[in-house]
């Protein structure tokens, strides 16, 4: 397997992507793989790399550039008073970004593939976790002839009242556009995930919504305190079957 770094030049900056490619001939179907509110980590690159094992290019962009070019986060330490600090840093990087600079940096990140060798620039699939599970549900509306297929896994704040709010794009989709959610999620309300359904409905929008029983946010990190073998594993086979009826 390849794996480089490169700087992708954006309207405010060079965002540090990380690149993980089979090594045999390309150019591989692409999959772009968003972070979630801990940022860019070891446990994510494992994950972008069982994308490529499987004949992806898999495009990990650090969404925090404009402030940060590395973070050191431990998930399991958030509750611990003593980390404080470090869960301060995370939410202020949280709250710099806005769907409509994510949707300007999805469109240097589609210019970068349009000009990268390793990677096929047509039908390219997304996925995203927590903070970015809203993330890729907007950018599939705002690129719908780019985005062949959407992952939204137990996705953060999908449905608010800011004028870029991700559900607003929904008639926009024309990929496939799935939701796996936790069973027990603070981040997320049912209301909203009826509300998303409704208009997927509506819109004709292939896909649809998943509960996974028991589970909770975060359940598909296997570095985490709440991680869920089985639920992570069902996850895996989702997602792969999704980018191979959209995006092979």
């Amino acid at each position: 397997m390849q794996e480089r770094v490169v700087d992708i030049a954006t309207r405010d900056g060079n965002m540090n992507t990380y690149l993980f490619h089979p090594d045999g001939p390309g150019p591989h179907p692409v999959v772009i793989h968003y972070m979630d509110s801990v940022g860019v980590r070891e446990e994510l690159s494992d994950m972008c790399r069982r994308l490529a094992t499987v004949g992806y290019c898999v495009l990990m962009p650090n969404l925090y550039y404009r402030k940060v070019r590395h973070v050191d986060l431990d998930a399991n330490r958030l509750r611990d008073p003593a980390y404080a600090g470090q869960l301060e840093l995370m939410w202020t990087l949280n709250r710099s970004l806005t769907n409509t600079m994510i949707v300007e940096d999805t469109e240097a990140l589609l210019s970068f593939i349009d000009q990268e060798p390793a990677a096929r620039s047509e039908r390219i699939g997304v996925v995203g976790y927590c903070l970015s599970g809203r993330l890729v549900y907007r950018v599939a509306g705002a690129f719908p002839e780019r985005i062949a297929a959407a992952a939204s896994v137990y996705g953060a704040r999908l449905v608010t009242d800011l004028p870029d709010s991700a559900h607003l794009l929904t008639e926009k989709i024309k990929g496939e556009m799935y939701f796996a959610c936790a069973d027990h999620d603070d981040y997320v309300t049912r209301a909203d995930l009826e509300l998303i359904a409704s208009l997927m409905k509506r819109h004709g929008i292939r896909g649809g919504i998943e509960f996974y029983p028991g589970s909770h946010h975060g359940f598909a990190f296997p570095c985490r305190r709440l991680y869920d073998k089985a639920s992570s594993e069902r996850h895996w086979e989702r997602v792969f079957d999704l980018f191979r009826r959209n995006v092979w």
